[in-house]
């Protein structure tokens, strides 16, 4: 439609708004009815009346393909390596999944001493060539993001690189940071940061009734699991930055569930961070780069 000149808005379903009743009328006139009412208040300005899905372009869209293959190999190869061991544990062996496994298949017993039955050495030996290849598969992949790194010249790797430049912050969650998230969205505000990553909070108040409902989960699902995973490293390679002071002063020494819910929300507020130094160079207060990259 965009091609023949057709302006069109993709609106997020979930945002519609529908009768509570717990019986209603629903007919494909009636839907049309809304629809067309809520586009008429869309279109005089009413900004709340749903949520228009930002579509990436193509070429935005193509460079998430890499770092996504190589999250479902990973995938693979876990679940392929975990039916392995559950099928030797359901024999009463423990084996190390590592070096020559199909020489090792080859010599193990069975908790009383017998051999593997036959049919289930041969199902083992597929599926330890079925991990074999997706290593291959994983190691080609990762070649191919560091030569990208490396040679690309374009804005986006240039990103790529700045990122990576922290310490705490590794090549999967810079890659995954840059293609999913700050390199196709011209980010306005902190708010718009949290709200497209899920991680902004739920408040339910109804007279004298408040309480909060967590976090939104509206987002990006791959940015809101690598934010939460980074939040955790960022204590551990930036001890002495002030977003890691701030997590311990509050939520250091309490119990393990309060340092769970701290740590959703040191994420929200380290992702806003490295928003604002990917916008304007200027580091997170405390924050240090990685040595060698402070040696050059």
């Amino acid at each position: 439609m965009v091609a023949h000149s057709v302006q069109n808005n993709v609106i997020d379903s979930a945002s519609i708004e529908v009768n509570r009743r717990q019986r209603r009328a629903k007919t494909d006139r009636l839907d049309v009815r809304k629809l067309l009412t809520m586009l008429l208040r869309h279109s005089a300005g009413e900004k709340k009346v749903w949520s228009v899905v930002r579509v990436p372009s193509v070429d935005e869209e193509d460079r998430r393909q890499l770092h996504r293959e190589l999250t479902t190999a990973k995938q693979d190869r876990t679940r392929v390596i975990n039916r392995i061991k559950g099928l030797l544990a359901g024999h009463g062996v423990q084996l190390v999944l590592q070096g020559n496994v199909e020489a090792q298949l080859d010599q193990v017993h069975q908790w009383d001493g017998t051999p593997l039955p036959a049919a289930l050495l041969r199902r083992l030996q597929r599926a330890w060539q079925q991990v074999s290849f997706l290593t291959t598969h994983i190691q080609k992949l990762e070649a191919e993001r560091r030569a990208l790194l490396r040679h690309r010249t374009d804005p986006v790797i240039a990103q790529v690189r700045q990122l990576f430049t922290l310490r705490g912050i590794g090549i999967n969650s810079a890659w995954l940071y840059i293609m999913e998230f700050f390199a196709w969205r011209d980010f306005q505000t902190a708010k718009q940061v949290g709200a497209l990553a899920g991680l902004t909070p739920t408040p339910y108040q109804s007279g004298q009734s408040r309480r909060e409902l967590g976090i939104a989960k509206a987002g990006n699902r791959h940015i809101r699991a690598m934010a939460i995973e980074i939040a955790w490293a960022w204590r551990r390679f930036q001890p002495d930055s002030a977003l890691t002071q701030w997590y311990e002063r509050r939520f250091g020494a309490g119990s393990a569930r309060l340092r769970k819910l701290g740590i959703v929300a040191l994420a929200r507020k380290l992702l806003i961070a490295l928003w604002r130094f990917l916008k304007t160079g200027v580091l997170p207060e405390g924050a240090v780069l990685k040595a060698k990259t402070a040696s050059r």
